[in-house]
């Protein structure tokens, strides 16, 4: 077998496994990871398509990875290109065509679109051979996937061949069908969220997307720490994504009045409003699937404590009865502590948490950065699982870009 058939035998056994993720964020930086891979690019960014423009989604890069140091993200801006011919990515997703450049300080006059080097200056990085081409589903272009510096088997920079060219394409089909995919399931968890927000005005679709997306981040670094291997991370993490999400989404249960009541709440309203958690575990309580366990966990056991003074405890979401060995001398549930809160939802209560804080509300104004590390320090130990806590403080400049790709309707 030549090699650009074993070439084309992995990519097609890296889209088959790509079609298996139902996150679109977690599919999005996959898919990104395998082209690069295939074409052993030193960088690359993915963009997928809004209406008339591409935002940039996920950008990785070998080469500047390195200087940060191991267990450190590469921080991106968020931003949107228009789709016309003036930008390089802008013109592929306009046209459908491929493009591929042996050195972009050196391309043609007369073709219609330029390469900008204001990211090269800044990060001190020299971009040279490029290859752009579109994600393309039968219907329309869903994004654009774009690698940087190809390298030979020594390291140097070499052009995307014709030979590469063509095996993207064939992944560039399978990557936009999971992609079209994976949007349409994000949607309708975010149809459940608009449900919820019709009760809950806190709980907006740029609130669970950050949640979900710190939680990830939280857990990546964790689990690496902890010896989990890259697979059994991927994998996970594509199940809390979207499970992390749903978090709250039992308080579509409960009553408006309680939701929206300007000032502090009564004892009673208290208690009923805690009630959103086994409310929301109901909804995923015939576990079919990894999603299903996850969702329950986290919906059940977001307001656990790991010093054990949370809620709702151990209590079966279905009949809202206790054991009766999990019940105090004065009649009130134990909750759960430390270990026995489940992984997922002691990573989402750092996530909910840390959003709630540096988050403006109707009721209060965003704190400032400070006071809010200031509390989740202090809390490690008793609110939150203290090896969770030095996750989130390693990964704290990727959670504040997450924060920008995902900023609250003004």
């Amino acid at each position: 077998m030549d090699i650009t058939n074993v070439l084309l035998y992995k990519v097609i056994k890296n889209s088959n496994a790509i079609l298996e993720i139902k996150d679109i964020d977690v599919l999005l930086e996959k898919i990104l990871t395998e082209a690069r891979r295939f074409t052993n690019a030193d960088a690359g960014s993915i963009y997928i398509r809004e209406g008339n423009e591409l935002k940039i989604r996920y950008t990785q890069n070998d080469t500047i990875q390195k200087r940060l140091g191991p267990n450190k993200k590469l921080v991106y801006a968020t931003f949107s290109i228009p789709i016309n011919s003036n930008t390089i990515s802008g013109h592929v997703a306009a046209t459908g065509d491929i493009v591929n450049i042996e050195d972009v300080y050196e391309i043609a006059e007369e073709v219609p679109y330029s390469f900008n080097p204001a990211y090269d200056k800044i990060s001190k990085y020299r971009t040279t051979s490029m290859l752009t081409f579109p994600l393309k589903t039968h219907m329309d272009i869903v994004g654009v996937l774009q690698l940087i510096n190809a390298k030979d088997d020594n390291g140097n920079i070499r052009p995307f061949t014709k030979k590469e060219e063509f095996i993207a394409m064939q992944f560039a089909m399978n990557a936009a069908i999971a992609i079209e995919r994976a949007m349409m399931t994000r949607e309708m968890i975010l149809r459940m969220i608009k449900m919820a927000e019709l009760h809950d005005p806190k709980e907006t679709g740029a609130h669970v997307n950050r949640v979900g997306a710190y939680s990830v981040e939280i857990f990546e670094v964790w689990a690496k720490k902890r010896g989990f291997d890259q697979e059994e991370i991927q994998r996970k993490k594509d199940v809390l994504r979207m499970a992390a999400m749903l978090h709250d989404v039992g308080k579509i249960a409960i009553s408006d009045k309680i939701l929206k009541k300007p000032g502090r709440l009564t004892d009673e309203e208290y208690n009923e409003m805690k009630r959103h958690t086994y409310l929301g575990a109901r909804l995923f309580g015939d576990k079919f699937s990894d999603f299903d366990e996850a969702a329950y966990d986290i919906a059940l056991n977001h307001h656990e404590r790991w010093d054990g003074r949370g809620y709702p405890g151990y209590i079966d979401p279905l009949t809202e009865k206790y054991p009766p060995d999990k019940i105090d001398a004065s009649s009130r549930p134990i909750g759960k502590r430390a270990e026995d809160i489940p992984v997922f939802a002691r990573i989402t209560s750092i996530a909910d948490v840390y959003d709630a804080l540096s988050s403006k509300r109707s009721y209060k104004e965003a704190w400032d950065e400070e006071r809010v590390y200031k509390i989740m320090r202090e809390e490690a130990g008793r609110q939150f699982d203290p090896e969770m806590i030095e996750a989130f403080f390693e990964c704290i400049d990727v959670l504040k870009s997450i924060k920008a790709r995902y900023p609250d309707e003004q």
